[in-house]
């Protein structure tokens, strides 16, 4: 976990350095073009700084060990700076879209075109490459605020991508108000991308749980442990890069505590190995017995090869 948190730091530092550099290099081209779309491109960039400064705030904390006020860790900082940044972008592409409505009804237009494209391309170049370095930190370590980071620089490579293609269909096209639709179209883009983003973000927050799949994983490495005589009562949840897992097991009742408790060690202990990340809470039951009032219910029966709910 402690190289996760590295890896996570290094790509926040990545970002904010890029970021830094393409708020200079957009604010130059904005105020030489005034360009709707660069000035888009320019005020997305400029929340992507912010974000990112969230995103390293984020990282940091959800790295730290749990402590005596936070026992299951800090993973949920994460979330809360991938939130940050949805509602960034959000009201970025607010901005957008109300700047281009006005240029275009105004009928205004960008101005020295070639300057604009070749700050976007040199953007572009620097955006590739911290791409590459997110996409391998996320497939490292899982980070919702680096995913969530990531999705900001994905967006920037069509920001510049629509400014190049503005700027040349008015300066060299002669197609009046394609600068200020191709913001709005910008501003539509980011709108969407927030929205999507917003749904994973949200699940972590609210202890969503487990995707089906991952449940039944779970649940097949149990149905491999022959002193289990079945499982139920399945909780999962995320936070940040930690799972939890809790769950009942049913175990013979003429068992000794002393026996049941070292069983309950060494399938924790196997499971652990099995999922790495994954905390683990088990509550022993006796054969049968089954808590009453409401709740999950994923049953893994006496003899049973695989697990049903």
């Amino acid at each position: 976990m402690a190289d996760h948190g590295r890896l996570n730091r290094s790509a926040a530092f990545a970002s904010i350095a890029v970021a830094v550099f393409l708020v200079l290099l957009k604010a130059w081209a904005a105020w030489s073009t005034g360009s709707a779309a660069m000035l888009g491109s320019l005020a997305d960039t400029a929340l992507d700084l912010v974000a990112s400064l969230t995103t390293l705030a984020g990282v940091w904390i959800a790295a730290m060990p749990a402590d005596e006020d936070h026992r299951f860790g800090h993973g949920k900082a994460e979330a809360l700076a991938a939130m940050i940044q949805i509602v960034l972008i959000a009201l970025s592409a607010f901005g957008i879209a109300v700047r281009a409505i006005g240029q275009f009804v105004e009928g205004a237009r960008p101005e020295a075109a070639e300057s604009g494209i070749a700050v976007s391309l040199v953007a572009m170049v620097a955006t590739l490459g911290l791409l590459a370095w997110q996409r391998h930190v996320i497939r490292r370590t899982g980070s919702l605020a680096i995913a969530t980071d990531h999705l900001h620089y994905k967006s920037d490579l069509l920001l510049n991508l629509a400014v190049i293609a503005a700027l040349a269909l008015d300066q060299y096209g002669g197609i009046a108000g394609a600068d200020p639709v191709f913001g709005l179209l910008i501003a539509l883009w980011l709108a969407w991308g927030a929205w999507g983003a917003s749904r994973r973000v949200v699940d972590n927050l609210m202890d969503r749980e487990w995707p089906e799949e991952k449940k039944q994983r779970l649940l097949a490495a149990l149905a491999r442990h022959p002193e289990l005589r079945g499982v139920h009562d399945l909780r999962t949840r995320t936070s940040g890069q930690r799972d939890f897992a809790q769950f009942h097991v049913w175990v013979d009742g003429n068992l000794p505590l002393r026996e049941a408790h070292r069983i309950m060690e060494e399938i924790e202990a196997k499971l652990k190995a099995e999922f790495p990340d994954v905390e683990i809470i088990i509550h022993p039951d006796p054969e049968g017995h089954v808590d009453p009032g409401p709740g999950p219910s994923n049953i893994l029966p006496r003899g049973s090869g695989r697990p049903e709910t």
